[in-house]
């Protein structure tokens, strides 16, 4: 029996629209000295506008639903190799985690997600070490979230309250 994907349920959808982490500005992204991860393509395009290449990047195409394609941009025109995977909105699909795990192994640096990346946080904080990852938060700006064991339990927790599926 391998890994199943998650789906937030209904009745649990505020649960997950609750921060993890803290607020984290440009100047802070410099001061990160550890592997960093970041989901989003607004916080990944100013990483690198900030002379940061993180170890890994997740993005969809999109920002507050709305196309926005300069990361995909500045992947292209760098020739960057990307992992290309599929998660509707609401899940975490078997192919994101795979990816993320690949990813933390170093054979992917950025992955590309046909729907939508918002919760690639949550296999993330389960599955890496020493990380710090930074995420958009619609309405808050930039997160930072680490890989601390509560920050773990808190993604553990979200987890499990999430139904699986084939």
């Amino acid at each position: 029996m391998g890994i199943k994907g998650r789906m937030v349920p209904e009745a649990k959808r505020n649960e997950f629209k609750v921060p993890l982490g803290s607020p984290i500005d440009e100047k802070g992204l410099k001061n990160i000295e550890n592997l960093l991860v970041t989901v989003g393509d607004v916080v990944s395009l100013v990483a690198r506008k900030n002379g940061i290449v993180p170890s890994v990047s997740v993005y969809d195409g999109y920002t507050e639903r709305r196309e926005m394609t300069e990361f995909a941009e500045l992947v292209r025109k760098n020739k960057e190799h990307e992992l290309n995977v599929n998660n509707p909105a609401g899940t975490i699909t078997c192919d994101l985690i795979d990816a993320v795990k690949n990813a933390l192994s170093g054979k992917t640096r950025v992955i590309h997600v046909t729907g939508e990346e918002d919760l690639a946080v949550l296999p993330f904080l389960l599955h890496a070490d020493d990380t710090s990852i930074i995420y958009g938060m619609p309405g808050e700006g930039m997160m930072l979230v680490t890989t601390s064991s509560t920050n773990k339990k808190k993604a553990e927790e979200l987890w499990n309250m999430m139904e699986e599926f084939e």
